[in-house]
C-alpha cells in the first residue's frame, strides 16, 4: 500500500497556529490516515471484511466498540509552545514521545504568559481544582495583572544577571515562575491522542490548555476526517452512564421501542440501530451493557 497522506494535512505542515499570548502548535508531520485504520483493521478481520462494510462505517464500528489497536496506526508530531504550569499539566499523559527546550543548555526567553482580563475568574466553590464562571472586580484584575508583570520581570532580571555573572544556568533558572514559555516536541498515536483531546477539550478542563486541544482537534480533522468524525459522534458528544445511573433510567424508558427504520431516519446506520436496539433490551432486562 502507498503511503498515504492528506492535502488537507499537508497544506497545515509547519504552519505555526497561534495560542495564547505568545504560544504556537505546529504540526511537523504525521504517518498515515483514515486508509491506514482500515488497513490494519483488515489484517486482523480478515480479507472478507471489505465485502461486508465500507470505510466509513468500519472505522465508525472499531471506534464504537472500542477496537483501539488500528487507530495507533496513525501518528502526530507537534512543536509546542506553552507556559510551563500548561506544560506539567499536559506531561501527565505519558503515552506519548517528548523532548523538551533544556534551561540547562540554553537561554530561556522573556517570555511569559499573562491571563487576559475576562479568564480572571473565581475559585469554584464546587470543584477544587477549577475557577467558577464568577469574573473578579475589575481592580482586583488589574491589581493581579500589574503584579504578575512586574515579579515575571523581576525574577527574568535577576536570571539574566546571574548569567551574565556566571552562573551555571542549570541554577539560574530555579527562580523562574511557571507562567515562563517553554517548547517541546510531542509525538503520539492517534489512539491516545483522542484520549487527551476527550479530556483536555472537555468545558470542565483548564481554559489554558483547552485552547491547545482544540487547535490539535483541527489538526486531527484535516489526517483522518472520518476517525474524528466517529470520535466526535461517539466520544467527544457521547455520554456514559454508570450502573447505578442505569438503574434510575431503566423504569423511564420500559414504553420505549423504536424500529430499525424509524433509527435509521434520526440519523443511524442500520448498525448502529440494531445495536441501540439491543442496549435497550438489555437495559429493560437488567442485562449488562457489552458495548
Amino acid at each position: 500500500m502507498a503511503h498515504s497522506h492528506s492535502e488537507a494535512a499537508d497544506a497545515l505542515l509547519d504552519k505555526e497556529f497561534k495560542v495564547l499570548d505568545h504560544g504556537f502548535v505546529r504540526l511537523v508531520d504525521y504517518m498515515g490516515s483514515d486508509s491506514s485504520i482500515v488497513q490494519a483493521a483488515r489484517v486482523s478481520y480478515g480479507s472478507g471484511t471489505k465485502k461486508v462494510r465500507e470505510d466509513r462505517q468500519l472505522i465508525r464500528y472499531l471506534l464504537r466498540h472500542r477496537h483501539t489497536t488500528p487507530f495507533e496506526m496513525v501518528e502526530f508530531k507537534f512543536h509546542v509552545k506553552l507556559p510551563i504550569f500548561v506544560a506539567r499539566q499536559w506531561i501527565r499523559h505519558r503515552s506519548a514521545s517528548v523532548n523538551e527546550y533544556s534551561a540547562r543548555y540554553s537561554v530561556m526567553e522573556d517570555e511569559f504568559y499573562l491571563p487576559d482580563p475576562d479568564q480572571i475568574r473565581k475559585q469554584s466553590k464546587a470543584n477544587r481544582q477549577g475557577s467558577s464562571a464568577e469574573m473578579v472586580d475589575q481592580d482586583v484584575t488589574d491589581q493581579l495583572r500589574a503584579a504578575l508583570t512586574r515579579t515575571n520581570d523581576q525574577t527574568y532580571t535577576l536570571y539574566k544577571d546571574w548569567i551574565d555573572g556566571g552562573i551555571a544556568r542549570e541554577l539560574a533558572r530555579i527562580n523562574l515562575p511557571i507562567a515562563l514559555y517553554t517548547q517541546w516536541y510531542w509525538k503520539i498515536d492517534l489512539h491516545n491522542l483522542m484520549h487527551f483531546l476527550r479530556l483536555r477539550m472537555d468545558h470542565h478542563a483548564q481554559y489554558e490548555i483547552r485552547v491547545y486541544a482544540e487547535v490539535m482537534a483541527q489538526m486531527v480533522e484535516a489526517v483522518c476526517p472520518v476517525a474524528w468524525e466517529a470520535f466526535c459522534d461517539y466520544v467527544r458528544d457521547g455520554v456514559h452512564f454508570s450502573g447505578p445511573e442505569l438503574a434510575i433510567l431503566r423504569d423511564r424508558i420500559a414504553d420505549i421501542d423504536l424500529s430499525v427504520e424509524e433509527l435509521v431516519e434520526r440519523g443511524l446506520s442500520k448498525g448502529e440501530a440494531r445495536e441501540f436496539r439491543d442496549k435497550l433490551a438489555a437495559l429493560r432486562t437488567s442485562e449488562r451493557l457489552t458495548s
